[in-house]
Parts: structure tokens; sequence; C-alpha cells
């Protein structure tokens, strides 16, 4: 059964630079993880020049582009709603966990990442969902956490917290 666990923070709390040092932990105990990421507004997997840019551009709804090595699919929403965070996990293959990262007003469980230097305040508790910390600091409110640097403890967090797809 895939679980799920969020990593919610400020930009430049270092989510991103986290996952990338908790998902080899992870793997190595015998998890298998995908990911989902929330992204700016204006973020594009696809480059002018390319063949899947000039198929969107000339009108495609849904483009997919395949290699002995990966295949993405590209959706234009052209004016539909962005899908729902429930929607796009349901669109991932099985596995033991999703780690999603953003959507930190969403209700899934999360794990807020916080990093003193970026000067940023606490999302718990006007974020839902949280249910430990990943911080440089000790957080101002009681729940589980762990030093930004125990990559071993924040990956228990995981695995502790995660929630069953719904």
């Amino acid at each position: 059964m895939t679980r799920v666990i969020g990593f919610a923070g400020w930009s430049g709390a270092g989510k991103t630079t986290l996952l990338a040092q908790v998902l080899p932990v992870l793997i190595a105990r015998g998890v298998s993880v995908s990911t989902l990421k929330h992204a700016h507004h204006r973020f594009d997997v696809d480059m002018p020049g390319k063949d899947s840019h000039t198929h969107r551009q000339a009108g495609a709804r849904q483009v997919l582009v395949a290699s002995e090595n990966r295949w993405a699919l590209m959706t234009e929403l052209r004016g539909a709603p962005e899908p729902s965070l429930a929607e796009l996990l349901r669109r991932l293959d099985p596995v033991d966990l999703v780690i999603v990262e953003g959507f930190k007003r969403d209700l899934h469980a999360k794990i807020e990442v916080n990093r003193a230097a970026n000067g940023k305040p606490w999302l718990h508790p006007d974020s839902p969902g949280i249910r430990a910390v990943a911080a440089d600091t000790a957080p101002p409110y009681d729940l589980p956490h762990a030093r930004l640097d125990d990559i071993a403890g924040i990956a228990d967090l995981c695995l502790r917290f995660a929630e069953p797809l719904a």
C-alpha cells in the first residue's frame, strides 16, 4: 500500500537538498519511493526547439516523449483547473512511499523543514498536517523533530508519519 508524507517549508528552507539526501537512505532500507513536486506557475520541462515543444505549441493537449531510458507525459491544462494533490497522486505507479514537496496548504501528513538563516516563520500550526519537524533549531512547539543534518532521523520521521494514500 502506498503511503504519503510531505516536506513543507518556505522557499530557501532546503527541502530539495534535504530530499536528495533522504531518498538514498530510504532506498537503501528497501523502500520504493516516488516524489511529487509542486512547481512555480511558469515551470516547464520542455524547451523551444524540441519537437515536443513544437507539438505543444501547435495545440496538442498531451505530448508523451519516450526513450530507452525514460518517458515523460506533458499535459497542457489550457484553462482547465490545476489538478488536486489527490488527483496527481493517483497518477503515480504504486510504491511504498510518495514524498510530496510543496503543497503546504493541503491536508496530507507533512514534515516541516525550517532553516533559521532563512528568517521565515514556522508553518505550524497554521499549515495543516504537520506531524514532525526537520530544522537546524528546536521548534517552538512540541512535535517530534530531527536536526537537518540527521538524515537517518529524518528518514525515520518519514516512515513514522507517512499515511496511506487516500
